[in-house]
């Protein structure tokens, strides 16, 4: 089974750094991954079954060591549905996360805001997420050693956990929203229609990830947190552009209160306590 193999590999490659925290950043957010201490790097090639990201600002490599003094492991680059490789990879390697010993998984990424007050350089915390990608990274036969059939995504994305990054950003004077995220299919951006029609089903946001290794992690028992960062307004809500070129720069202005607010949000954790507020 690759994800046994590279949570293997992993212990051997990081020996005494135990995660307890699984971090997913998304396009230009790479930065964080500079912040762990006593850091191990492992390229995905390096790992069984591991993605090969294909999209720009995706590094592809696995960095497992503390950040304020939690252990964590973080995935710098994540691999899309657009990609049309399938999600074996993603299953493997967030599983392969909950063999090393990560108990939450906390993913991130870049979005569109279907909201006008919430512009770019804002970011947005998920509380509840529309599937808009016309599958699911479950379908399949199943694996009973990792989860049911048929798994439950009540409180998918854990309101603990929302508590606790909204505490985080308050305290650290970071302006944080809260709303749905769509997770649209991509390559190509939603049309103006398309845009009110997420609007109109209840969505805030909208990006091209997250909810595939939301789905994956529940199913396997680890706990969720999400936070997008605002890149743009959807089309038609606004007169910036709209392309991947936009996301990338917009994501690196605001990458810096991203990781303010990860640090904050994983300081003080408690070994087993699942990062209770």
């Amino acid at each position: 089974m690759s994800a046994a193999r590279a949570a293997s590999e992993i212990k051997v490659r990081a020996p005494g750094r135990l995660p307890r925290v699984g971090i997913v950043l998304g396009s230009g957010l790479g930065g964080i991954a500079g912040r762990v201490e006593d850091a191990v790097v492992i390229p995905y090639g390096e790992l069984p079954g591991f993605p090969q990201p294909g999209v720009e600002g995706h590094a592809g490599r696995l960095v497992v060591g503390r950040l304020a003094g939690t252990g964590v492991a973080v995935l710098q680059g994540r691999v899309h549905a657009y990609e049309g490789t399938g999600f074996a990879a993603l299953r493997t390697a967030i599983r392969a996360l909950k063999l090393a010993g990560v108990e939450t998984l906390v993913l991130t990424c870049a979005a569109g805001s279907l909201r006008t007050e919430v512009g770019p350089g804002r970011l947005m915390i998920v509380a509840d997420h529309i599937n808009m990608l016309g599958t699911n990274p479950l379908v399949g036969p199943n694996d009973d050693a990792f989860g049911p059939r048929f798994p439950s995504l009540t409180d998918a994305w854990d309101p603990a956990l929302r508590a606790r990054l909204s505490a985080a950003g308050e305290a650290l004077g970071i302006p944080v929203a809260e709303g749905v995220y769509a997770a649209w299919l991509g390559p190509s951006f939603e049309t103006p229609a398309e845009v009110r029609m997420l609007k109109l089903l209840g969505a805030d946001a909208v990006g091209m990830s997250m909810v595939p290794e939301c789905i994956i992690a529940r199913h396997c028992g680890l706990r969720v947190a999400g936070c997008a960062v605002i890149t743009n307004l959807g089309v038609g809500l606004g007169d910036g552009p709209v392309d991947h070129a936009h996301t990338l720069r917009t994501a690196a202005a605001a990458a810096m209160d991203l990781e303010r607010l990860l640090v904050g949000f994983v300081e003080g954790w408690t070994e087993g306590d699942g990062g209770q507020p």
